[in-house]
């Protein structure tokens, strides 16, 4: 078994991305909620880029799994916009890792939220049948302005306390530091 995997580093890096997963079936705000923050704190702070994308990924799914059981609403017919932005807000944390300071971050939380607002906007449309086309699309987008304070709200609260939480840890515990 490789000893990086199961060090005290991963297993922080993970266990705050599963709560973060977690607090989705929690009642929250229309939103307001972890899905980009998880994607972009896994990109920037999973060594093996391979797991910067699957473990965010595996904790989204399981959040939706267990919304889907006990709301009726983690899988939708714009499911796949969703994880196209997560998994795009991933590859922004690979990009942010090089200079992880405040700035970028926040930054990095801004772009995930219009990535997000962009790709599942887009979504509903297209779900739609792209009715009316680009004039539907830009409606689509217009009614979504709404929703985007939420989202951008939850991404830089969410990306504050993860960030924030191992920043830190990292000056407590010395093993977490790469």
């Amino acid at each position: 078994m490789n000893s990086k995997l199961f060090s005290a580093r991963f297993i922080f890096i993970t266990s705050a991305i599963v709560l973060a997963a977690l607090s989705r079936v929690l009642p929250h705000f229309n939103n307001f909620t972890p899905i980009a923050a998880m994607a972009l704190f896994g990109g920037v702070y999973f060594s093996d880029k391979r797991l910067a994308f699957i473990v965010p990924l595996v904790a989204m799914i399981l959040s939706d799994v267990i919304l889907e059981i006990t709301t009726g609403w983690g899988f939708h017919n714009t499911i796949v916009y969703v994880y196209v932005a997560f998994i795009l807000t991933s590859a922004v944390g690979l990009y942010v890792r090089k200079n992880t300071t405040f700035q970028t971050v926040l930054g990095a939380s801004v772009i995930s939220s219009l990535l997000f607002f962009m790709i599942t906007n887009f979504g509903v449309w297209a779900a739609s049948g792209g009715v009316a086309g680009a004039s539907g699309l830009a409606t689509t987008y217009v009614l979504g302005v709404p929703f985007f304070a939420p989202t951008l709200l939850g991404d830089v609260f969410y990306n504050t306390i993860l960030f924030g939480a191992f920043y830190l840890a990292q000056r407590r515990i010395p093993a977490l530091i790469k």
